[in-house]
Order: structure tokens, then C-alpha cells, then sequence
């Protein structure tokens, strides 16, 4: 973690200084990192990390506060009746709940580095959240669709499992690079615009959007099952990758990172 300056005292900086010294310290974009990620998402979590650390809120609180709007759009998904409203509703507090997800990363390096139980909650809370989210999706069709054939019901249900295994994925690729000596060489290739772009349905920003289409289920659900095939694809594609990636990492170390 990119590390700002090790002060934790309240700060005398103004609020637009806090910002600039984020923007300055920036980290990298991870090759492949999805547009809405990198031009909306961060740039949002970094004006209200900014706010955060200027009113002396902790990391912790941050991806609390994330938690809290996650889960109340969550739960409207799976409570309330497919209206315009209520999509719109349910795409603010998921892209809000989103944008904090980004802000308590960057509030921990404006204190000077995060924590290990501030990383396990933070990933805790992205795990809940990803398998949640599509459980909901399938507790709305079940109760306010019209579905006359049942096998679109595995759609939600397949979506969840691709979710989660992604999310883990992604997790243990990390894992497993420090625990048997990263290699440079893995990830040598840059993001670029194009790149972002064409990942764009594995975005969780983007999903989020989509549920702004659940006043209209027909087209909701059809955009739906787009990015639940694209998703599937992307998964099958990089376990390929992934698999020749940590292959390149040679042999076990001599402790056995299993144990």
C-alpha cells in the first residue's frame, strides 16, 4: 500500500490540499481494471476519502459506512416491488455504498497505511456483498416476475457462484504471488483505455447501474443475463491465465503456504 505520510494527528490541510496529495499518490491501475473503476469510481472515493480524513474519520468507519449503503440497496432489491424508483434507488445506494468501497483504502493512506484487520474487514464485506447482491436479484424475480420457464431462475443462481469464485480468484492470485515470490514479469502488460473498456461487463460499477432498468423487467432481466454470460466468459477465459500465471511461480517455498 502507497503510504502518504505516517500522520495521524487531525489534519490543517484544506480539504482541496487533501485532495491534490491523494491524486499525487495514486495507485497504479491493475492491468485490466474496469473503466467505471478507474474514471468514476476512484475519482469519487478520493474526494470522499478527502472529506473522511478531514473530519477525522477512521479507515474502518469508512468501509462501515460503505457496508451501510451496500446492504440497504441490497435489501431494497430483495424487499421492494420492480419500479423506476426503486431502481434508481437501489443504483444510488449500491454506487454510493461503491464509492466508499474506493475511499477507505485511500483514507488509510492519508494516515499512513491500512491495518491488517482493516484489510480482512474491507474484504469480508466485498465477499458478503458479491454473493448477497445476486441472491436478491433471485428473491426479486421469484416474487415479481412471470417466468414460465423455471430455468431462468438459475441465472441469479449461477451469477452468485461466478461472483464469488472471481472475487476469491482475484484474492488468491495476490496471495499466492507474495507467498511464493512475485515475479515482475507477471504483470508487465499496462491498462489502457481500450483494455478498460472491453471489461467493462465485469464491473461492478456497471452492474450497478443496470438495476436503474428494474422498472422495465423484461429489458432489466435481458441485460442482466448479458452480464452473467459475459462474466461466466471472462472467468473461464482467466482461470486460464491465472492458472499459467502462478505455474510461472516456480516451486513451493519451504514452507508450505497450504499448511
Amino acid at each position: 500500500m502507497t503510504r502518504i505520510t505516517a500522520d495521524t494527528r487531525s489534519t490543517t490541510e484544506s480539504y482541496t490540499e487533501i485532495v491534490a496529495r491523494l491524486a499525487g499518490a495514486q495507485k497504479k491501475r491493475a492491468p485490466g481494471a474496469p473503466a467505471y473503476s478507474i474514471y468514476v469510481n476512484r475519482k469519487a472515493g478520493r474526494y470522499l476519502a478527502a472529506g473522511a480524513y478531514k473530519v477525522g474519520l477512521t479507515p474502518n468507519v469508512v468501509t462501515a459506512i460503505s457496508a451501510l449503503f451496500t446492504f440497504a440497496g441490497i435489501a431494497m432489491l430483495a424487499i421492494l416491488p420492480p419500479a423506476w424508483w426503486v431502481g434508481v434507488a437501489i443504483w444510488l445506494a449500491l454506487a454510493i455504498g461503491y464509492a466508499f468501497d474506493s475511499a477507505d483504502g485511500q483514507v488509510a493512506r492519508l494516515r499512513g497505511g491500512g491495518s491488517a484487520s482493516g484489510e480482512w474487514l474491507d474484504h469480508v464485506v466485498d465477499a458478503t456483498k458479491i454473493s448477497t447482491l445476486h441472491l436478491a436479484v433471485l428473491i426479486m424475480v421469484f416474487r415479481h416476475f412471470d417466468f414460465t420457464n423455471p430455468a431462468l431462475y438459475l441465472i441469479p443462481m449461477g451469477y452468485t457462484v461466478v461472483a464469488a469464485v472471481s472475487f476469491f480468484a482475484m484474492i488468491l492470485n495476490d496471495q499466492l504471488k507474495a507467498a511464493y515470490g512475485h515475479k515482475p514479469a507477471l504483470d508487465a502488460r499496462r491498462s489502457s483505455p481500450m483494455r478498460s473498456l472491453l471489461v467493462i461487463p465485469t464491473d461492478y460499477g456497471f452492474l450497478c447501474m443496470i438495476f436503474l432498468l428494474i422498472g422495465f423487467p423484461p429489458l432489466f432481466f435481458a441485460a442482466y443475463t448479458l452480464m452473467f454470460i459475459a462474466n461466466t466468459g471472462h472467468l473461464l477465459l482467466a482461470s486460464v491465465k491465472w492458472f499459467r500465471d502462478m505455474d510461472r511461480l516456480g516451486a513451493a517455498p519451504a514452507a508450505d503456504v497450504r499448511s
